[in-house]
């Protein structure tokens, strides 16, 4: 896949959940929004079906590795537990009538903030979205994981970018960092830099149309937002001097 330009715009909101996929009762969050949630939040803005059935579902458009992201982290990653009243909707005939509730301890990001940058081979698609960016404009509302975490997001622009492989220099990566681009066994991360906190999540990169997720991946973030020293074997320099991995 050729990249030559991305689109650029940050993500934000109050609060965000993003449930790990093997929590159940007492769900957890990601820290990062997962690619494949990407393309739910993409899919919004744009007006893509949520439904299978229809001819614009979302996940169509997402199939073959078509697309690109980069996610930077810029708020610090902070989290909270708060706990939620469930009801059972499925056998209440009035709501005013419900008595029993269960109470789950749900973990939440604090004030997410995160730059996005997008990539679609699609060039419909891609300007398309970059129309909507650029007006503001959504065709539904976005939200961070869950439908009451409302977001709002801000064009930065679009960026031509170079494609930089072989690396062997430490670098400073604005980005979250793909593992699969760098060897800590070897080095490739200079964990002596003072005041940098480094996590790693594994998270679903890319699934079927049915929603069977066929990949994942590691990705390695900085919780407060600073750059990470690395040998990436393969990055990308925007025109503001960034670098960035895009998964």
């Amino acid at each position: 896949m050729f990249i030559d330009k991305v689109l650029v715009f940050d993500l934000k909101g109050d609060y965000a959940h993003f449930k790990k996929y093997y929590t159940t009762t007492s769900p957890l969050t990601f820290s990062i929004p997962p690619k494949t949630v990407m393309y739910g939040i993409i899919g919004a803005i744009l007006g893509l079906s949520k439904e299978k059935a229809d001819n614009n579902y979302y996940l169509k458009y997402f199939q073959e590795l078509s697309c690109k992201i980069g996610i930077k982290v810029i708020n610090s990653i902070r989290k909270t537990r708060i706990s939620l009243n469930l009801i059972d909707t499925k056998t209440a005939v009035m709501m005013s009538r419900i008595k029993n509730r269960t109470q789950i301890r749900t973990e939440y990001v604090i004030n997410p903030y995160y730059r996005i940058y997008f990539y679609h081979d699609n060039q419909e698609l891609y300007h398309n979205l970059k129309d909507k960016l650029q007006k503001h404009h959504s065709y539904y509302s976005i939200s961070l994981g869950l439908s009451e975490n409302l977001a709002n997001y801000q064009y930065q622009g679009e960026s031509k970018v170079e494609i930089k492989v072989d690396n062997d220099e430490f670098l400073q990566i604005d980005s979250v960092i793909l593992l699969d681009q760098i060897n800590i066994k070897k080095g490739d991360i200079d964990f002596s830099k003072n005041g940098r906190e480094y996590f790693t999540e594994k998270v679903a990169l890319e699934m079927k149309e049915n929603r069977e997720v066929i990949n994942y991946g590691q990705l390695l973030y900085e919780r407060n937002g600073k750059t990470i020293y690395a040998k990436p074997s393969q990055y990308y320099k925007l025109e503001n001097g960034e670098n960035i991995i895009l998964m």
